[in-house]
């Protein structure tokens, strides 16, 4: 099988690279010629001989040799006169072209010296395309091996993300299945049920799927347990004590530990039935109407964790009025609910539940609860969010310039809107 011509890139890409190794060589071979140019200093045989025949000259001749006043002075007189002046010509002329000499050779030096710092200059110049030639061929011919193993780990990287997602909807329905098939035991567990605890025991399943929602997103039933206990204080000496919205009965579950009458009101079947299988006092049905119910002043407290957001304006007006009239004097409503003026808890917490109908600022449900009545209404905040979420403040060192002062005092302010508690209760007395 024929070769297959190279791409006409390639072929330019090769033309380059063989243009710019030939500047490359010529580099070298200006670098060879200057190397084996002769320094100034290096004395040739001309150079050498110049320099014994001026050393002669420089030294001076002895005269004749002769004795008495005539022969001193007739010596003094050839050595001032005549010699002198023959050996100082002489001598000069030896110099002048001794210096003519190293004159050129310095000449010439520079002149190989020009010519290498050109050829450096031009080849340096060269030197950045060469490389890009040589990597251009090479990623011409085929991708690196880093390039494939990062299209390698890519690709795996992307078939992972698929799979995690796979895996993640597998384990929501297999969450809420769970719930559902713990709906279907409960309502079995005693034997063949009569019509209506069938039809209980269906809704409870259908309903199953918005417990395992909470028990997602609402927190385990041990945390929520846990977060709840704080309310145990508040409502000692209220009974009897009506959690409106049980849910799973973790708060029913901790007063009737701690010996405080409770009972719950919930409209999630599967919740009831779970309830009812831990031998909670819950009832089924519609929270107003149950209020509604109840002999006036014959209730202690209300309490109602997570309810009043799902609640449309006049049904929350509408639980505020029957719980004051449920309530005797000095009586306790407590309702618990996302915090609305933080940024984090609303869109964190609140817009994930599709069944939240609007949400509720503190300062809206405190008016709300005084204008149904209500006395000493205040806002307790709850959930607070862990510090090393929040926006961290600027060191100082125990000194604070002015600029400094100022960006960490709008921090503060950020992480005040930003990150405020995630709930708050309203308390209030009737």
């Amino acid at each position: 099988m024929a070769d297959a011509k190279p791409l006409p890139e390639l072929q330019a890409l090769r033309r380059r690279l063989a243009d710019e190794e030939a500047s490359y060589e010529q580099a070298l071979a200006e670098l060879d010629r200057t190397a084996a140019a002769a320094l100034p200093d290096d004395a040739t045989a001309d150079t050498r001989e110049l320099l014994r025949e001026l050393n002669e000259l420089w030294t001076p001749a002895a005269g004749p040799r002769a004795s008495g006043l005539t022969a001193g002075i007739a010596r003094r007189a050839w050595d001032a006169l005549g010699p002198a002046l023959e050996r100082q010509s002489r001598f000069n002329a030896v110099l002048v072209r001794l210096l003519n000499a190293q004159r050129e050779q310095t000449a010439a030096y520079h002149a190989r010296l020009g010519e290498l710092a050109a050829a450096l200059v031009g080849y340096a110049q060269r030197v950045e395309p060469v490389v890009d030639a040589r990597d251009d061929v090479r990623i011409a011919r085929a991708p690196t091996e880093a390039q494939q193993q990062l299209e390698i780990f890519r690709s795996r990287l992307e078939q992972a993300d698929e799979r995690l997602a796979g895996l993640l909807a597998l384990r929501d329905r297999i969450e809420a299945l769970s719930e559902e098939v713990r709906a279907l035991r409960d309502g079995l567990a005693a034997g063949p049920p009569p019509p209506e605890q069938a039809r209980a025991t269906a809704r409870a399943a259908a309903d199953s799927a918005y417990t395992a929602f909470e028990n997602r997103f609402r927190g385990s039933r041990d945390e929520l347990r846990s977060r709840q206990q704080g309310y145990l204080e508040l409502l000692r000496g209220q009974a009897p004590v009506v959690d409106l919205g049980c849910g799973r009965g973790e708060l029913l579950e901790l007063l009737r530990d701690a010996g405080i009458e409770a009972r719950g009101v919930e409209s999630n079947a599967s919740a009831v039935q779970e309830c009812r299988a831990k031998g909670l006092d819950v009832a089924p049905g519609d929270l107003v109407a149950f209020l509604e119910q109840q002999a006036a002043g014959s209730l202690g407290a209300v309490f109602a964790a997570q309810v009043a957001e799902h609640l449309e304006p006049a049904q929350l007006m509408a639980l505020l009025a029957a719980s004051h009239r449920a309530l005797r004097p000095g009586g306790l409503l407590v309702l618990e609910t996302v915090n609305a003026a933080s940024v984090l808890a609303f869109f964190d917490v609140y817009v994930r539940d599709l069944t939240h109908v609007r949400p509720l600022h503190p300062e809206t449900l405190r008016f709300l609860a005084a204008a149904a009545g209500f006395s000493d209404a205040r806002i307790e905040l709850r959930s607070p969010v862990s510090e090393d979420v929040k926006l961290q403040l600027v060191p100082t060192g125990g000194l604070a310039p002015p600029v400094v002062k100022a960006l960490n005092e709008n921090v503060a302010r950020l992480n005040e809107l930003l990150y405020a508690p995630v709930d708050y209760a309203l308390i209030a007395r009737r």
